[in-house]
């Protein structure tokens, strides 16, 4: 055989665009038509469509005009399905079948968020914000009962009684009970009324003067007592800032205690404007009439005017 020039000595020598270059052309290229590269006798690697190797001979399959092309069936394992390639578009049905069920709304990774979850939770903690704002107004109205009674009331401690002022319950009592001004009441002797210091409640500002020596009583005659029992009385008197006290008779019994007039507003010593003040103390009454008596007896301290009476139940 004469050596010459069969084109590109191998494969990877060809040059597909060969025939355009002027080595290309002197050594015979041409443009492709359905052969080589461009060289002449080259090696052709141009396969048809549709031509597939498998460890066989290459097998080209063709189709008619209409139809889809026919896939080579293989043999598979027992049970499994043929894993032969074919594009989507070659089955009928939209897409080979792979055997599985598609997965529905509510199984496995596919369900829905846990809103039965999410709604009990959102709860919870609806609920724990109401008890806190429960709990807090609970403490509000603690501190506002502490603040409104833990300390006493300014007109009790200035009323300078030994006990806190009469509430409002016994205010109701005041209109229900008798009470008394110092014209009222029956004067013992060396007894009289006046009205030169000022302060007194009694109508006119009259009060009872003179009671500072041994003997001077004052007598006030009680009546419409409905039931008989323990009862308030309470005394407005006034003093010079120096402490006094009374024996209390009731009925023709007196008290075990005396009827205690100390200084409770703390008034400077010699003023009697500012030293009117109460006290009060527990008289067993009956029902109906009742005689009450304020006595300086030996023992007492009596230096004091005396301004107004009043019952209130215990």
């Amino acid at each position: 055989m004469t050596p010459g020039n069969n084109g590109a000595s191998t494969p990877e020598d060809d040059d597909p665009f060969g025939y355009l270059y002027a080595d290309g052309q002197a050594n015979g290229a041409q443009p492709p038509s359905g052969g080589g590269y461009g060289y002449p006798n080259s090696v052709s690697r141009v396969r048809a469509v549709g031509e597939r190797r498998n460890g066989q001979q290459s097998q080209q399959q063709t189709a008619q005009y209409g139809q889809p092309p026919t896939v080579p069936q293989q043999q598979g394992a027992y049970g499994r399905p043929n894993a032969h390639y074919a594009a989507p578009e070659n089955f009928g049905g939209g897409g080979p079948s792979t055997g599985r069920q598609p997965v529905q709304n509510g199984g496995g990774r596919g369900r829905g968020p846990n809103t039965k979850g999410l709604l009990i939770g959102a709860v919870a903690v609806v609920a724990a914000v109401v008890i806190g704002i429960a709990v807090a107004m609970a403490g509000g109205d603690d501190q506002k009962d502490d603040k409104a009674g833990g300390q006493p009331s300014s007109s009790a401690a200035a009323s300078g009684s030994p006990s806190p002022s009469p509430s409002a319950s016994d205010d109701e009592s005041k209109d229900e009970l008798p009470k008394a001004d110092a014209k009222a009441l029956n004067l013992g002797d060396g007894l009289t009324t006046s009205s030169d210091v000022k302060g007194a409640k009694a109508a006119g500002g009259i009060y009872v003067t003179g009671f500072n020596h041994v003997g001077a009583k004052v007598t006030w005659t009680v009546n419409g007592i409905d039931k008989k029992g323990t009862y308030r009385l309470y005394v407005r008197y006034g003093i010079p800032g120096v402490d006094a006290n009374a024996t209390l008779v009731v009925n023709g019994t007196a008290n075990a205690q005396a009827l205690n007039m100390k200084n409770f507003a703390k008034s400077p010593q010699g003023d009697l404007e500012r030293g009117w003040q109460e006290t009060w103390a527990n008289v067993n009454l009956n029902k109906g009439t009742n005689i009450i008596e304020i006595a300086c007896n030996e023992g007492n301290q009596c230096d004091a005017n005396l301004d107004q009476v009043y019952l209130v139940n215990s």
